[in-house]
């Protein structure tokens, strides 16, 4: 037998039994949770043995429509919102860690020590210990006493505050507009640089749905009876506190690693060209850094869109302030009766990391051939 295909079928015979687990306890499980919540299982049916109906996509018609799943609508707009916040606060934190251990510091391996800490700490660690300082009696709130103030009043985590709020009804019409302008951006854009004829129409019709969704009547394409109104929870600042003090020390690393990687001699040429300080950052540091933002935050935004022990023990599985759509699936399948409807959430949350993670993948890969 020739030298390569002894080595090839050494190769294959190796990673066999890896491909054939993770395709049994992966995708496997992944295939028959979409299948579950394609039926009407329930607890009892799984206890019993016996075998469910097949019902369609009737569950997730149910979560975005029926009003005794309105939970699950809220736990969508706190999982936007937490996300936005949560990934702007790591990244501005991170990346001003960085650019001040990346002055030379004395003593900054003690520093970035203490930064990478808290990373060391499971969520549920942090939750516990971010509990106790969001206590509104002798939290956070009492830090003023110590120089002669008045406590504050925030209720922080178990705020039933509200703010932004707008309708169910209008989400598909606040998609679009985001997405189309987005749209009109890069064809703009594109215009600008080619003057592409292609590009101006994109933007124009692009122009023509916007003002159709703002004008229009999109909301008839939610079937929900009553209106629904939602809105941006302030009990969020506390999860986004905790989350991001957790995991700035990530993004600290990240961009020093970055920061590191940049020549003294290019930050020389272009102080040499006139550039202040600051320019040298804009124009030229952090373009050079835009790939590690980008890996940041799709690390980040996949953290975020699938949390859930950090939110249990700051929330203890009924504060609904800061409920995300994890706690609701939990809810559903194992304090509940509802697995199918579980199964329902579960597969929702995975479209919503793949549709963040996988673009990424696909220009990852097209990058590494064309190299």
């Amino acid at each position: 037998m020739p030298r390569i295909n002894r080595d090839r079928l050494t190769a294959v015979l190796m990673l066999t039994p890896s491909i054939i687990l993770v395709a049994v306890f992966v995708y496997g499980f992944i295939a028959w949770t979409g299948w579950t919540s394609l039926t009407d299982t329930t607890s009892n049916t799984l206890i019993s043995g016996q075998s469910a109906n097949y019902i369609g996509g009737e569950n997730y018609a149910e979560l975005f429509s029926r009003a005794l799943d309105k939970r699950f609508r809220a736990d969508l707009v706190n999982t936007v919102f937490f996300t936005i916040m949560f990934i702007i606060a790591c990244l501005g934190v991170g990346m001003g860690l960085a650019i001040l251990l990346d002055q030379k510091v004395k003593g900054e391996n003690t520093f970035r020590t203490i930064f990478l800490f808290p990373m060391a700490l499971s969520f549920v660690v942090t939750g516990v210990v971010w509990r106790w300082l969001f206590n509104p009696e002798n939290g956070i709130n009492s830090l003023p006493t110590l120089i002669g103030l008045p406590a504050g009043t925030f209720f922080w985590h178990i705020s039933d505050a509200k703010a932004f709020t707008f309708l169910w009804q209008d989400v598909p019409a606040i998609i679009g507009i985001i997405v189309l302008g987005i749209v009109v951006f890069f064809a703009l854009r594109s215009w600008a640089k080619q003057k592409s004829m292609l590009a101006a129409l994109l933007g124009a019709l692009a122009l023509l749905t916007m003002a159709w969704l703002s004008f229009g009547n999109p909301s008839s394409l939610i079937a929900i009876a009553r209106p629904e109104e939602h809105s941006f929870r302030p009990a969020l600042l506390a999860l986004v506190l905790a989350a991001g003090w957790q995991m700035s020390g990530y993004t600290m690393a990240m961009y020093l690693a970055g920061l590191r990687g940049v020549s003294d001699e290019l930050r020389e040429a272009a102080r040499v060209d006139g550039a202040t300080e600051l320019g040298v950052y804009r124009h030229v540091i952090l373009p050079l850094l835009a790939p590690i933002t980008l890996s940041a935050m799709i690390i980040l935004g996949h953290i975020s869109l699938k949390i859930f022990d950090l939110v249990y023990t700051m929330g203890g599985g009924d504060n609904l302030y800061i409920d995300m759509p994890g706690m609701y699936m939990y809810m559903l399948s194992f304090r509940g009766t509802d697995v199918a409807k579980g199964a329902g959430i579960a597969t929702i949350m995975l479209v919503m990391v793949a549709v963040v993670i996988v673009p990424y993948l696909i220009t990852q890969l097209r990058s590494e051939k064309s190299l």
